[in-house]
């Protein structure tokens, strides 16, 4: 059961059919989750050739690729918040065979390492992926092509090497640790290393001079699992995304996946409209901001993009080696419901307090000559400009001791208000971000 508007599903359906038909794809699904579950999904196209006209459904497994990176990513800064490692930790340090100086795990979430893209030994020629052994052996003998954070710099081998710090700090293998971390405590029952046997999509390479596909192989990654060996369902990637969305502390503290999702460096130079994260990909299309992954193996491209502050995401799982984009497809199937269908606000309710300590601080006060309203919203302190636009949310306190107050989301955030009284209670100034603040305008000095 949906709660989108039978017009909008149309839309979608409209969406993917398309794409499908312009893109020759055997077999795509799109869905979109939102309200922590999937809201929508439909299917074109056969899942597998040797069933024509049978479609895939949000139940049928694709390889997901490159999305494995994020369930990498999200390991990674679980073992950082129990204190196994640090950010700022060297390769050298968690893997004392390694030869290469002073590449951190901060680099190598946000592909700044500047180490070279793929492990050596030509894997993708030969289709033969290394072991563990193997695996920290080529490290060594890898490339560092360019200088730490100079640019982006997109590197399997990095990631790689991830899932193996996972693995000796976890003391298990890196899918073990991902399965006992995040999908079974996200019940993701069919994200998987490979294919699960249950209902799947055959991989196809379409040639753009004829209409007749080609079997893709299905490979086995061996130690490179961690930067793109699992497979998945668009019933799993919903779950995935309402993680993102709201995240649970079993698996990550909102607090680490905000961090997550805080630009490292911007892959695209030319539009700046890809970022990257601490794992994710920051993709702009219009006036929002999506976090998601793209992922490709042979035969199969997919796309996950989820909008954060609405919880809406769209999903995109394509069984060829040529297809489509799958961010613009996610994102297209996400932007349409944002647009046409709407998840309505929260109705206002009346607060039922003022806080006694707060009632002489509302109001305007004026900062740097401009002013800011000061005003209690669901018994919590908050502050923003006239001027600011709608989309800007406004600073959130919280008192830590009497007249002292921490910003907790917004403008400024982490940086102090003090309030000062005079003999008679009332509050004659403000110091926030130890920016002096006015009940009057005042030119800088003016005070004194």
């Amino acid at each position: 059961m949906t709660d989108i508007a039978a017009q909008t599903q149309t839309a979608l359906t409209r969406i993917i059919t398309e794409r499908q038909t312009k893109g020759r794809v055997p077999g795509l699904v799109g869905a979109v989750a939102r309200g922590g579950k999937l809201a929508w999904s439909g299917g074109v196209g056969s899942a597998s050739l040797d069933k024509p006209g049978v479609a895939p459904t949000a139940d049928t497994q694709y390889l997901i690729a490159s999305h494995s990176k994020t369930f990498t990513a999200v390991a990674i800064m679980a073992l950082r918040d129990e204190g196994k490692l640090s950010l700022d930790d060297t390769v050298d340090r968690l893997i004392p065979e390694s030869k290469h100086a002073g590449v951190t795990v901060r680099q190598m979430l946000s592909h700044v390492s500047g180490m070279q893209r793929e492990p050596v030994g030509d894997v993708w020629d030969v289709m033969a992926f290394p072991d563990r052994a193997e695996l920290i052996a080529g490290w060594n003998e890898a490339e560092r092509i360019g200088k730490p954070h100079h640019r982006f710099h997109y590197s399997n081998l990095v990631y790689s090497v991830l899932g193996e710090i996972i693995a000796r700090l976890d003391g298990r293998s890196w899918y073990e640790s991902i399965q006992a971390r995040i999908l079974q405590p996200l019940e993701m029952r069919r994200t998987t290393v490979g294919m699960d046997g249950g209902p799947a999509a055959s991989g196809y390479y379409v040639p753009p001079f004829s209409d007749v596909p080609v079997p893709e192989p299905l490979l086995s990654l061996g130690a490179m699992d961690a930067c793109g060996g699992l497979a998945s369902t668009a019933e799993d990637l919903a779950r995935w995304t309402s993680f993102l969305a709201d995240p649970t502390d079993e698996v990550l503290s909102k607090d680490t996946l905000d961090e997550m999702c805080q630009p490292q460096i911007m892959a695209d130079l030319d539009r700046w409209q890809l970022g990257f994260g601490l794992g994710f990909m920051l993709l702009r299309v219009g006036e929002r901001v999506f976090i998601g992954h793209t992922g490709g193996m042979p035969g199969h491209i997919t796309g996950t993009f989820l909008h954060r502050p609405s919880g809406t995401a769209g999903i995109a799982l394509m069984n060829t080696s040529a297809a489509p984009s799958p961010a613009a497809l996610a994102t297209d199937l996400a932007i349409k419901v944002l647009d046409d269908d709407p998840v309505l606000p929260e109705p206002w309710t009346p607060g039922t307090t003022i806080p006694t300590e707060l009632a002489g601080v509302l109001g305007t006060w004026f900062t740097e000559g401009s002013p800011f309203v000061f005003s209690v919203r669901e018994g919590h302190l908050e502050a923003k400009s006239p001027a600011a636009a709608d989309y800007v949310a406004p600073a959130v306190f919280e008192q830590i001791s009497p007249d002292v107050y921490r910003t907790v989301s917004g403008r400024e955030t982490g940086e102090l208000l003090r309030i000062t009284r005079n003999a008679e209670g009332t509050p004659v100034k403000l110091n926030w971000a130890t920016y002096l603040c006015t009940r009057d305008p005042l030119a800088f000095g003016q005070h004194l």
